[in-house]
């Protein structure tokens, strides 16, 4: 892996055996230059975590990749919005160059394998004034493991190996990392990002069922595309809401256009 990755600016991958989260490794490292473009991946979490409070991201040993890359350039605070999507571009494309199996993307976070959810994102930032360093967490389910808890999981998740048995980890993280250092530039021009993932996740017309954390109120509608700061806007009826990225969590969302 680390051969493949030579000559790129992500080719510093430490590993570990287990550590409660890669994110807060990372956040501690933040603003580091012996740290800029390291990636920690750990072979298992005890603290995982998703997007919103309480959600815990649950990867037994061996199954998943769960790592956090801390991006080797700095981040405009005002386009932090734009990092998850960019991310999610670059672990679809690694994906697929890694192991032939196509990921569909699903606002704001997540990655999807035949309606199921395969992975998922979560960055963290240190800002300091107009500029922001930061670390990509991901978390991404490989191997199918044969853990009778997983049953619990309600929906259920999806594995790589569901679509391509012969899947390994080593050679996924090399693509997402190649993948990510292809894209780098694009971190610089926000919007651009946004409109590439409108596009791979084929979002124009796709319906999608948000709860609103404010007062509980779902909304089921159509997309119509992203807002200026990553926000869903959302046709409902007649009339389009923007749901922006922290005020609520997605229910459903339908099949991307074939």
């Amino acid at each position: 892996m680390r051969a493949a990755l030579a000559g790129t600016r992500f080719h510093d991958v430490r590993a570990m055996r287990e550590t409660r989260s890669t994110n807060d490794d990372a956040a501690a490292l933040l603003g580091d230059p012996r740290a800029s473009g390291a990636t920690l991946v750990a072979e298992f979490q005890t603290a995982g975590r998703g997007r919103k409070p309480g959600r815990s991201w649950i990867a037994p040993a061996g199954s998943a990749l769960t790592f956090t890359t801390i991006l080797p350039v700095v981040v405009a605070a005002d386009a932090l919005w734009a990092v998850p999507l960019w991310a999610a571009l670059a672990v679809a494309d690694g994906v697929e160059a890694g192991c032939g199996v196509r990921l569909d993307l699903r606002w704001p976070n997540d990655l999807d394998l035949r309606g199921r959810k395969a992975g998922g994102i979560l960055c963290t930032s240190r800002v300091t004034g107009p500029r922001a360093a930061v670390g990509c967490g991901i978390g991404l389910n490989v191997q199918r493991p044969g853990d009778a808890a997983l049953a619990a999981i309600d929906p259920p998740p999806a594995y790589l190996s569901d679509a391509q048995p012969r899947v390994a980890r080593e050679e996924i993280l090399a693509g997402i990392l190649g993948a990510m250092d292809g894209l780098l530039d694009v971190l610089d021009r926000p919007a651009d990002a946004a409109r590439a993932w409108e596009d791979r996740a084929q979002l124009r017309g796709r319906p999608y069922r948000v709860q609103l954390d404010a007062d509980g109120t779902i909304l089921e509608g159509t997309a119509v595309g992203l807002g200026r700061d990553g926000g869903l806007i959302l046709l409902v009826g007649d009339r389009e809401h923007l749901v922006h990225l922290a005020d609520a969590r997605v229910l459903g969302a339908g099949p991307a256009a074939t």
